[in-house]
């Protein structure tokens, strides 16, 4: 079979182009054969594909990439016309490259697959927050104006009228009847989706995998200390970590960098411990010997891959009541939850985890049996041979 995956930018940035980038080494192993899209971009990785990929949007084209310009339509199609692909297999596109590619694929024919990684098809912004709190007016595909009305986007008024435009030209309608499946990646994904009013037979949910193998541990003892490990900005939830961290005597290593990282650092106890960027190996002994990974999130998280790589790491993990974060965790078996954004129920919890008993290899078992790659690959190939799984 030949797949064409499209993600906007090609190089592991973000949980979306990580995604991909494994997906394209799966399917490569299963001798399938696999082109990718994506915009031209200074971080990415070499691709014998990239004389398709549109030049980096900036400058003027950030008026014009979001609604389909000229150049991506003419790559895309071009890439399409030389690969021949059975499928296209969409990730995050919208802005940079704009669901045009969509457009394009449909009317060419080809079976269009779209997994969902955040909340671009319900709401402008795509992270359902509004002023820092939670926000699902734009679901009403009548009122996406409210996108403008409130000045959600970056770059103020200009930024959000953009925003407003580019959900009214890339509306549910048109999304739907060019896309044969959705995948989301969580039940509560689904849900929103299903909110939205999109169409429930062409919604499924498939849990996002990780390379296990990369996850394997010899040895499942736990060292004084719990940690966090993600971007440090508000929606991560990171300030009310802080807060219940500074109140408990617990060691707390924070990995990651982000906006926030100066203010945190300047209000931080000093049993708490700021590591900064890490790469996987580092990240697999900090995480791996933590007493429990802490994911205070307080936006609508999807499928964090923080979660499961800590569970196959054999990590318990306690995880904020929102998003699809519940999940993941089987309460009091492989972790607990607490009430997003409450810095008590989030202390509370965080003495609970510290002091109760894990089998920390029975996590890592189940969880490498659970988010396994040849598991993912027998269901995501069942969904690329039929229009609705």
């Amino acid at each position: 079979m030949k797949i064409l995956l499209a993600n906007k930018f090609y190089y592991r940035r973000g949980g979306d182009c990580i995604y991909m980038m494994n997906l394209e080494q799966l399917l490569k192993k299963h001798g399938h054969e696999v082109a990718v899209f994506s915009q031209q971009y200074h971080q990415n990785l070499s691709s014998k594909w990239s004389k398709y990929f549109p030049s980096e949007m900036k400058g003027l084209k950030v008026l014009t990439r979001p609604f389909g310009d000229g150049e991506t339509k003419r790559k895309f199609c071009k890439l399409c016309d030389d690969f021949h692909p059975d499928v296209v297999h969409l990730n995050n596109i919208h802005t940079q490259l704009s669901p045009v590619i969509a457009e394009i694929a449909h009317e060419k024919g080809i079976r269009l697959v779209w997994t969902l990684h955040d909340y671009k098809l319900l709401c402008p912004r795509y992270d359902c927050l509004r002023s820092g709190e939670n926000c699902e007016l734009c679901f009403d595909p009548k009122n996406k104006g409210n996108c403008f009305k409130y000045s959600c986007m970056k770059g103020g008024m200009i930024g959000s009228w953009i925003g407003y435009k580019e959900a009214k030209k890339w509306n549910k309608g048109r999304l739907e009847s060019y896309t044969d499946t959705f995948i989301c990646p969580s039940y509560f994904m689904q849900e929103e989706m299903e909110k939205g009013g999109f169409d429930r037979n062409k919604l499924i949910t498939l849990c996002n995998f990780i390379d296990v193998e990369k996850c394997k541990r010899q040895d499942y003892t736990k060292e004084n200390y719990y940690c966090y490990v993600g971007r440090l900005s508000h929606e991560k939830g990171v300030m009310t970590l802080l807060e219940a961290a500074n109140r408990l005597p617990y060691r707390l290593v924070i990995i990651g960098d982000g906006p926030l990282a100066s203010e945190l650092k300047a209000k931080a106890h000093s049993q708490i411990e700021f590591v900064g960027y890490k790469d996987w190996d580092e990240i697999k002994e900090l995480v791996g010997k933590a007493h429990f990974s802490v994911i205070p999130s307080e936006w609508y998280e999807n499928s964090p891959l923080s979660a499961i790589e800590a569970k196959c790491l054999g990590t318990p993990v306690l995880g904020a009541r929102i998003g699809g974060i519940p999940e993941l965790i089987d309460e009091g078996n492989s972790g607990m939850t607490f009430e997003s954004k409450n810095v008590e129920d989030l202390k509370e919890k965080i003495e609970l985890m510290w002091n109760a008993s894990f089998d920390c290899k029975k996590i890592a078992e189940s969880a490498m049996k659970r988010y396994n790659a040849e598991k993912y690959y027998q269901n995501i190939i069942n969904v690329f041979k039929c229009p609705t799984a």
